[in-house]
């Protein structure tokens, strides 16, 4: 069962992050990154290493939806409401994106892999996240919430007037309503 799980999280993975290059807005890129993401985050979580599965489900999340919410703060096409090109340079990232595999691909068979000393420690996720972390745990978790809703309240604070005041609730006025004439399409 576990294997199964693995494949189909595997595939998954690797299918969410294509789809990145396929959907044709800056939104939908982000939740399949981070489908992606939850994706392989799971394959670490059958591998019994559930510090590092829920870090990742924690930080991808956070991650991603702070993206998001700058992207609708600021983006001109936040939603892919006008379908918008993910991919700039195609034959030069094409390039890039097999040479880099080529390179990594011969790393992974050409290296000399050490050979393990000593035995493993009784729970190495434990230990990592006291390495990581220690006792600071809840006050890195207290400091994230708080620099987020830092974050969100600047924006805030920052924009008087966003596209739903100059465009009304529905977005249905023809021409926006600014105080100040000039800029695109007046």
């Amino acid at each position: 069962m576990q294997l199964v799980v693995f494949v189909v999280c595997a595939v998954g993975a690797v299918a969410a992050g294509a789809a990145v290059f396929w959907v044709d807005s800056m939104a939908r890129a982000t939740f399949a990154l981070l489908a992606s993401f939850l994706f392989v985050a799971v394959d670490v979580l059958l591998l019994d290493l559930a510090y590092l599965g829920v870090l990742i489900i924690l930080m991808m999340i956070m991650e991603m939806v702070v993206m998001a919410v700058f992207m609708i703060m600021y983006m001109m096409n936040p939603a892919g409401l006008m379908p918008m090109s993910m991919v700039h340079n195609r034959r030069g990232s094409l390039a890039i994106a097999v040479g880099t595999f080529l390179v990594l691909a011969a790393g992974i068979l050409l290296i000399h892999w050490p050979t393990r000393r000593g035995a493993p420690p009784a729970e190495p996720t434990r230990q990592l996240g006291e390495a990581l972390m220690g006792s600071k745990m809840l006050v890195m978790m207290v400091l994230g919430l708080a620099l987020f809703a830092t974050m969100v309240a600047t924006v805030v604070l920052a924009q008087h007037r966003g596209r739903y005041h100059r465009y009304g609730d529905e977005l249905d006025r023809r021409a926006p309503d600014d105080p100040i004439r000039g800029g695109v399409g007046r």
